[in-house]
């Protein structure tokens, strides 16, 4: 039986390409153009991005946001001092969907 990360993810009215590569891609370019605003803080010594995303987000399962916002492959080993970008989750959904 295939699995998928993203078949327990919070709806979050990103249409049907939510939590997708696609929408990586999306989130990524826009970000580096300048078209999604973010703010940034820098991680410490045990913080994961599902555990930023919970504490930003009310939602762990929107570590691959930031992931996506920040440039980051596979969030939940991030060291101590990556600065992660985090954009408001409307703006997200606006985007993507």
């Amino acid at each position: 039986m295939p699995f998928s990360r993203y078949a327990h993810a919070p709806l979050l009215k990103l249409g049907t390409i939510y939590g997708t590569s696609q929408a990586i891609n999306i989130i990524r370019s826009a970000v580096a153009s300048g078209k999604l605003q973010v703010r940034e803080i820098v991680l410490r010594g045990a913080e994961r991005l599902d555990t930023t995303a919970g504490a930003v987000y009310g939602d762990g399962r929107y570590w691959w946001i930031l992931a996506a916002a920040s440039g980051i492959g596979w969030g939940l080993q991030t060291p101590p001092g990556t600065i992660i970008k985090i954009p408001d989750l409307s703006a997200v959904a606006a985007l993507v969907g």
